[in-house]
């Protein structure tokens, strides 16, 4: 009758079958993973409820920002942070609410390039 290596050479390991706190740990990793799952499909989404384009957003760089934060130029858009985005721009969608959403690396206000900017109908 065949035997493991170990038990015909007399050798004995202990076997552990559970580490203390594991039960913990691996419930505390399983509520972090939901809890950024959940963050990001919801992270693409305006205060209004619509979807922004994946190429502007990779789940936390939009936000609607404060109107005073863009001004309508002759030449574009000028932002707060000095960008120029002119209105022939790629990066330029249509908000589809009544507010400017503004889409920068990281979601970084402060950021001197924008991915995108959403700019509302002002029925022209």
């Amino acid at each position: 009758m065949w035997k493991p290596r170990q038990a015909r050479e007399g050798l004995h390991f202990k076997t552990v079958d559970h580490f203390p706190g594991s039960d913990s740990a691996v419930a505390l990793l399983a509520l972090i993973s939901s809890v950024l799952l959940c963050a990001s499909a919801s992270a693409h989404d305006a205060p209004a409820g619509w979807t922004y384009d994946i190429e502007c957003c990779s789940g936390l760089d939009c936000y609607q920002a404060p109107a005073s934060d863009v001004k309508e130029t002759r030449d574009g858009y000028l932002l707060s942070t000095g960008e120029l985005i002119p209105y022939s721009d790629r990066r330029i969608r249509p908000s589809r609410d009544e507010f400017f959403h503004e889409c920068k690396p990281g979601g970084m206000t402060g950021s001197l390039r924008s991915l995108c900017l959403y700019v509302p109908n002002r029925g022209l």
